[in-house]
């Protein structure tokens, strides 16, 4: 295993839309694990491949002591909302309020090819909208609710 660079924000790869993984292999598999091993090493809870340069559909989480890896992941459904605050890896030294469903279903296919679904609630479906997010180019700033704090500090 080895700790890949993390792309950070104004790198343009970060805004590019991510391929399917085709190839279930140990090459995956490495990846997968150097993924896993950057995330920790950056106190990080999620990443995806395209934010250490590899442009294909894969994710790593560490979420409420779940080590989860999803390839090709797609949200098939998704409930209530919630707004929290979010940081990024690939976005040191911020953070913003953002909405995201409070409850999702995602379907995805591990390491080997087999396809599974899971169910995240609040951290969890946060965290899997994030990281799904990346996979379309998409980061957290781009959905910060701008003046979220300011009305909450006001209470």
């Amino acid at each position: 295993m080895a700790i890949r660079n993390i792309i950070q924000v104004g790198d343009e790869i970060l805004r590019k839309k991510s391929k399917p993984v085709r190839e279930f292999d140990e090459k995956l598999g490495e990846l997968l694990d150097d993924m896993r091993e950057t995330m920790i090493k950056n106190d990080g809870c999620g990443l995806a491949g395209v934010q250490v340069g590899i442009l294909r559909r894969v994710i790593v989480l560490d979420v409420n002591h779940m080590k989860i890896e999803l390839i090709n992941p797609e949200i098939i459904d998704s409930y209530g909302e919630a707004i929290e605050r979010e940081g990024c890896l690939s976005v040191k030294g911020e953070t913003g309020y953002v909405k995201r469903p409070k409850e999702v279903t995602v379907k995805a296919q591990d390491r080997y090819g087999n396809e599974f679904i899971l169910t995240g609630v609040d951290m969890l479906a946060r965290a899997l909208c994030h990281e799904i997010d990346h996979l379309e180019g998409i980061l957290y700033i781009d959905k910060v609710i701008k003046d979220y704090k300011e009305k909450k500090d006001k209470k």
